[in-house]
């Protein structure tokens, strides 16, 4: 299961626009199992920078060119520099992508398919939303390696209950696309030939709803997820009331009232 078209350009990183503001990301380094190296890491979060800056963009979709979404970070290039600075900048670099995907107001949805181990995995965790083809399959494999995925970790274990992700953790083995998705790493699952068709229902339904009101309910879905509950009802509270008082919400009540449909883009006045 290859990713749509053949990506054989040099950048590491391949940006489509299509139709609706749907952003299509593809990584680019088919031969390297698309590991994430420093210039594909520097890609990522330029490109995504500037996505979660245009309002145009509704959803991203994620995926990988040739036969794997992600094999993790780019050993060789990790080997070839030994030192404590370059590792802890790397990672850190890392981190700030996979926050970059979480923080910024579009949903952004994994295309996985053929592998997603280590960083991959990682990745994959800090989607909003992932669908996979039937054959995927997903590991965070660093210890086969004597590495602790330990960056991994962070996003594996938000996604998968504590002792299924510890076992994927020490054990560095694979899970399939059916397992991931009854452990909560991903949406859904589909046949390789109709994993586009799939992941295009949902972004279907996604740019049918308001951009604001996603956005704003990203955003407290994952601040809410990390407090305790009485300050969790708080910030919900807090942002219910200003979704609300938006016109977006305002023309949304007013036509279930009426009973049609609503205009989320109402003619200038």
């Amino acid at each position: 299961m290859n990713a749509p078209g053949k990506k054989t350009d040099l950048e590491p990183l391949v940006l489509e626009r299509r139709e609706r503001g749907v952003v299509h990301l593809t990584l680019n380094r088919p031969e390297q199992f698309n590991a994430l190296s420093e210039e594909m890491l520097s890609a990522l979060l330029e490109t995504l920078q500037r996505i979660a800056a245009d309002r145009a963009a509704r959803v991203v979709v994620l995926g990988g060119a040739g036969k794997a979404f992600c094999a993790g970070h780019d050993l060789k290039q990790m080997k070839a520099n030994p030192s404590a600075e370059y590792y802890r900048k790397l990672f850190a670099d890392c981190t700030r992508v996979m926050m970059l995907v979480q923080t910024m107001p579009q949903p952004v949805i994994a295309r996985v398919h053929g592998i997603a181990t280590a960083a991959g995995c990682q990745l994959v965790a800090m989607c909003d939303l992932a669908v996979a083809a039937s054959d995927a399959r997903f590991a965070v494999s660093g210890i086969n390696v004597g590495l602790f995925c330990s960056t991994p970790a962070v996003a594996l274990s938000r996604n998968v209950d504590r002792k299924r992700a510890f076992e994927m953790l020490v054990t560095g083995d694979f899970i399939d696309a059916a397992t991931a998705k009854h452990r909560g790493l991903i949406n859904r699952v589909a046949d390789p030939a109709q994993l586009d068709a799939e992941i295009a229902k949902l972004t279907d339904s996604i740019i049918a709803k308001p951009a604001m009101a996603i956005a704003l309910g990203k955003e407290l879905f994952y601040r809410q997820g990390e407090m305790g509950i009485e300050a969790a009802y708080q910030l919900a509270g807090q942002t219910m009331a200003c979704n609300m008082i938006d016109d977006v919400a305002q023309e949304g009540v007013q036509a279930f009232i009426e009973k049609r449909k609503p205009n989320w883009n109402p003619p200038e006045k």
